[in-house]
């Protein structure tokens, strides 16, 4: 066999030989990914699962007499809420049928916005 075979037997193996044996690179390289893998699953599925499962739990939990904060920055008073949509007071003789998946916040009673003092 010529020199210019082996080399393109050596390539089409995954590179030169290590010198721990045939395969360790390997490992090392599949040790890595699950490292990577795991990396990714802690710093972004998780927290994103968390943030989602606590949205839920908010949207579940708006009941009538609630100020919320929906679509854009608008407020209102939940005057009625449904199984998929709230009705919501946003101004006097005015309600608006909203989806629950357009509340961004649920404002406490002692909570106002735009109050905020700058330091």
């Amino acid at each position: 066999m010529n020199t210019m075979g082996l080399t393109w037997t050596i390539l089409a193996m995954g590179g030169a030989p290590a010198e721990g044996g045939q395969g360790s690179g390997s490992m090392v390289m599949v040790g890595y990914m699950a490292i990577f893998l795991l990396l990714l699953y802690f710093m972004m599925i998780r927290p994103q699962a968390r943030r989602e499962k606590e949205r839920k739990a908010m949207l579940n939990s708006v009941k009538t007499g609630d100020r919320i904060v929906f679509g854009g920055g608008l407020l209102g008073t939940v005057s009625n809420a449904k199984d998929n949509t709230l009705m919501v007071k946003v101004a006097d003789n005015v309600k608006v049928e909203v989806v629950r998946g357009a509340v961004t916040r649920v404002l406490s009673k002692d909570e106002n916005i735009g109050e905020e003092t700058a330091s």
